[in-house]
């Protein structure tokens, strides 16, 4: 068994590049790091408010000295992590991006978290200590397991604390739906209820993810928790990242927000009447809208997230 570890959660932007001859680009833990000579993609933790593609170049040109450009998004997971030596277990929302080399030289690093930065085949990746996430993406297997809690802690579905500005803040990771019929003759609406940041938009069925749960996974016991709609995961479209500085909600007190979401193309094979679960919650409303409705919106009819993500499908201009 575990020993009981505080819980943690937070956000993270990683690296997937490549050089001309097919070689991957991983750093190793140093001595610092609870893994010592664990290899595992360049990247680490996006800061408040952080665009996460400008949280990979960033953190990729400190641990391997190579200026990256963000070429496209690889994939999204999340993983615990047990760490008994800092008495914390981690939840870490893992965003990899591919990333194409613009420059600099390869660095080594004395006494930080990472020492090494390294080009590797994939033959030689797959014989080193690797950690699990930075296997999956790269389609290898892992010879380093994470240790994991025996059971998810608890950990609250909100949670702010104060900033050094005295304001309180709150940085949370959701997973969104662009949830269709199979003929994507309509569109899974939701309306914000009165007294959320957002009421009277219409926004994307979905909402944050739970401590030790995929975003994919999430986002199906949403639709059905919040809509009682039964989805089926089609592929993974992007991730927005908002910030509202100020935002004002049912606390009475203001919080400087930074939320990331990943979201998804989703099929209802069998679409039935909406029913708003969450009764008293953020939603007030949720519809199936005719795709030509959906259209006619106005920007300023739906939530940012959810006027990204329309674009991004391509169901909107």
């Amino acid at each position: 068994m575990t020993p009981a570890l505080e819980p943690l959660r937070r956000i993270a932007a990683y690296a997937v590049a490549t050089d001309d001859d097919g070689r991957v680009l991983l750093v190793r833990a140093s001595s610092r790091s609870g893994t010592p000579g664990v290899w595992s993609l360049p990247g680490g933790a996006v800061d408040h408010g952080e665009d996460p593609n400008h949280t990979v170049v960033r953190e990729t040109a400190a641990e391997t000295g190579l200026s990256v450009a963000v070429t496209g998004l690889h994939d999204v997971l999340a993983d615990m992590r047990s760490l008994p030596h800092r008495g914390v277990t981690i939840h870490t929302d893992r965003l990899i991006y591919s990333v194409s080399i613009r420059g600099g030289n390869l660095i080594d690093r004395v006494g930080h978290p990472t020492d090494l930065a390294r080009w590797h085949t994939l033959e030689e990746a797959e014989r080193l200590k690797i950690r699990p996430f930075a296997a999956a993406a790269l389609g290898l297997s892992a010879a380093s397991p994470d240790l994991r809690p025996d059971v998810a802690p608890t950990f609250p579905s909100f949670y702010a604390y104060a900033g050094p500005d005295g304001l309180h803040r709150a940085q949370r990771f959701a997973a969104y739906a662009i949830a269709t019929d199979a003929d994507q003759t309509s569109l899974l609406l939701t309306r914000i209820a009165k007294g959320y940041p957002g009421e009277g938009c219409w926004h994307l069925p979905g909402g944050g993810t739970d401590y030790g749960e995929q975003p994919g996974t999430a986002l199906i016991r949403e639709l059905v928790e919040e809509t009682g709609q039964a989805g089926r995961l089609i592929e993974l479209l992007g991730v927005a990242s908002h910030r509202d500085a100020a935002s004002l909600g049912p606390e009475g007190y203001p919080i400087d927000w930074h939320g990331v979401r990943a979201f998804y193309r989703v099929i209802v094979d069998d679409p039935t009447e909406v029913q708003v679960k969450d009764v008293g919650g953020s939603t007030s409303d949720a519809l199936w809208m005719p795709m030509e409705d959906v259209r006619r919106l106005a920007e300023s009819e739906l939530t940012e997230v959810t006027a990204e993500a329309l674009q991004k499908a391509r169901l909107t201009s």
